[in-house]
């Protein structure tokens, strides 16, 4: 998995959170070490799982021993729905699958996202590396992002046959009423899932009490990750939320607060990001450097930073308060008064 990737650990016992959710900590590799996975008990005696964690040994002993304190079978296993498609979250899907005979649900925009980041005919391992070079990342550290994206398929197989949640205004699970909340920016066709009548969401990693969702330009993904992002905080602003269950760390209340953060916090990045352009026009690999500078360690930070920072100047373009140029295949990007000089 690369060299910056430590061992996994144990990431704690399940629990039952107050209104009946249960809260299964996956461990996965660092610096997150734990994804949440919740379980929902179904009124038929089966269950719903939420976001099962990443394909790994630890992660599947962690699913053993969570049946075993359910005291249940994988016959039980009636549902895995999947707030998104990054390995996090959606690596065990086809594993549990297998053992259970259960249905994969995620939106269809999501599952456009699997197929082109890890399906049959997907060239991700080599069109990100050439992506990040064109944007400033050294050839040797382009050989180690290919080496790193190849290994990320270990965390997603075997991988699930899906079914599409679309066009749905409620979904049931665990005797609630849901209505799925698709957004993007952190990932194309991320779902949330509300519960009108408790005021809770399930809101994977679209908003995260503590971290900055990380928000990244990706080839032949979304082209305004960033502007797509702060749409989705916005409409998510607008439900009044009681009780917020991420993806990652615990569950929280400041919901309305942590977005109004959220949506300063990338407006002063993007104040910095340009700021770092008033001298002379600079790559991205330069722009994350400036933005990130002793927060990078390996090159699995390295491909979030930068494809965070490629964010923040794409949004800058679109927003014309910057303009880019690619010349002998190296994008640069300008201070708008630079271009006339």
């Amino acid at each position: 998995m690369g060299a910056d990737r430590g061992r996994l650990e144990e990431a704690g016992p399940p629990a039952v959170l107050e209104d009946g959710l249960i809260r299964v900590p996956v461990p996965m590799y660092p610096p997150l070490r734990v994804v949440n996975s919740y379980v929902l008990a179904e009124p038929d005696g089966g269950w719903t799982v939420i976001d099962p964690g990443p394909g790994s040994r630890e992660a599947e002993e962690t699913w053993n021993r969570t049946l075993d304190w359910l005291g249940a079978s994988w016959s039980r296993v009636r549902a895995v729905v999947l707030t998104h498609h990054h390995p996090d979250h959606y690596g065990l899907a086809g594993w549990m699958q297998e053992r259970s005979g259960c249905r994969v649900w995620m939106s269809r925009r999501a599952y456009a996202e699997v197929l082109h980041m890890w399906g049959p005919e997907s060239d991700m391992e080599s069109a990100l590396p050439d992506f990040m070079r064109r944007h400033g990342l050294p050839e040797s550290l382009a050989a180690e992002l290919r080496e790193h994206q190849a290994g990320i398929r270990m965390q997603i197989t075997p991988q699930p046959t899906v079914s599409c949640l679309e066009d749905r205004a409620s979904w049931s699970m665990g005797g609630r009423i849901w209505r799925p909340v698709e957004t993007g920016g952190h990932a194309p066709g991320h779902l949330s899932f509300y519960d009108a009548a408790e005021q809770a969401i399930l809101c994977g990693d679209a908003l995260l009490p503590q971290i900055s969702p990380n928000v990244a330009l990706l080839p032949g993904s979304d082209p305004q990750p960033l502007h797509t992002f702060l749409q989705g905080l916005t409409a998510l602003r607008e439900l009044p939320v009681r009780i917020a269950y991420p993806g990652h760390r615990e569950p929280f209340t400041h919901f309305a607060a942590r977005i109004d953060s959220l949506l300063q916090h990338h407006e002063e990045r993007l104040d910095d990001a340009e700021a770092l352009l008033a001298e002379s026009p600079l790559s991205g690999y330069d722009v994350c450097g400036g933005l990130f500078r002793g927060r990078i360690s390996g090159i699995h930070q390295l491909r979030f930073a930068l494809g965070e920072a490629l964010a923040h100047l794409v949004e800058l373009e679109r927003r014309g308060r910057i303009r880019s140029l690619e010349k002998n295949g190296q994008v640069l990007f300008y201070k708008k008064a630079g271009l006339d000089s």
